[in-house]
């Protein structure tokens, strides 16, 4: 076990479930950007997360990868020992990484094991993170959790053929508040984040990306990409963000105005 420097703990460090591809990628880069020492977890593709490394070669100190299924609570609490042990503080919960059935079915054909699978990965996973680092960020006075829903999560809208997420994160919600709620005292804020329609290609791409191509769908005109996200948490974790707590925030370029995207 590597000892933890005076200078690393001075650092702010971020926990950020499937730190390594997709939206979760532009999360770990803006942080990274900004001198944030990263724990980033993957499921399975271990070259795509050593990607990382090669990306930041000068940062290489400040980037822990750790395998963990976030179905499984070993692994989470396993994940959290492991950034203490190696950064010596948690200020930032990012919890980017939840299961999703892409196949659409009605709530009747679900199995029971995906039933589940959905709530342990999008709802569980988030508890048992929270009751792992939440008592740290009491101890520093400061922490910043960041949730995943889906556009107009907030409203707890029906979403056909997507019951078993939707319930899942409907639940996060109003977890989210009541966090925010319980924790303000401590200098912790909890927010949740909703993408719109962001497609996989866009995932990994730059807003400037974004801005050359038209999408007649969006009223912004153009379609949404991970820096969109990542900006948008890189906000909600500043200092002075912290009049901003319990909230929902739809970062959809005007999709939530006008209906949700199926």
């Amino acid at each position: 076990m590597t000892e933890v420097t005076e200078e690393e703990c001075n650092v702010r460090h971020a926990i950020i479930t499937a730190g390594t591809k997709g939206l979760g990628k532009k999360v770990t880069e803006r942080l990274l950007a900004k001198g944030v020492s990263v724990t980033a977890t993957y499921r399975s593709d271990r070259d795509k997360a050593l990607e990382l490394l090669e990306e930041f070669p000068s940062q290489k100190e400040s980037i822990q990868l750790l395998q963990a299924d976030v179905t499984n609570t070993s692994d989470l609490e396993r994940v959290v020992k492991e950034a203490i042990s190696r950064f010596g503080r948690v200020d930032y919960l990012i919890n980017n990484a939840g299961p999703y059935i892409f196949e659409r079915k009605k709530l009747m054909d679900y199995s029971t094991e995906e039933w589940e699978a959905m709530v342990r990965g999008n709802l569980d996973a988030v508890f048992h993170l929270m009751k792992q680092t939440v008592p740290h960020m009491r101890e520093q006075r400061f922490g910043r959790i960041i949730n995943y829903g889906f556009q107009g999560a907030g409203e707890a809208s029906g979403w056909i053929y997507r019951s078993a997420f939707a319930a899942a994160k409907v639940g996060l919600v109003s977890l989210t508040k009541t966090i925010a709620y319980e924790e303000a005292e401590f200098g912790i804020t909890s927010n949740m984040i909703c993408p719109g329609k962001i497609l996989e290609e866009w995932k990994e791409a730059s807003i400037e990306d974004g801005k050359r191509v038209k999408d007649e769908e969006t009223p912004i005109g153009r379609p949404g990409t991970g820096e969109d996200i990542a900006r948008t948490i890189e906000f909600l974790c500043h200092e002075d963000s912290d009049m901003i707590t319990g909230t929902i925030y739809e970062v959809t370029g005007g999709l939530d105005v006008i209906h949700r995207h199926l």
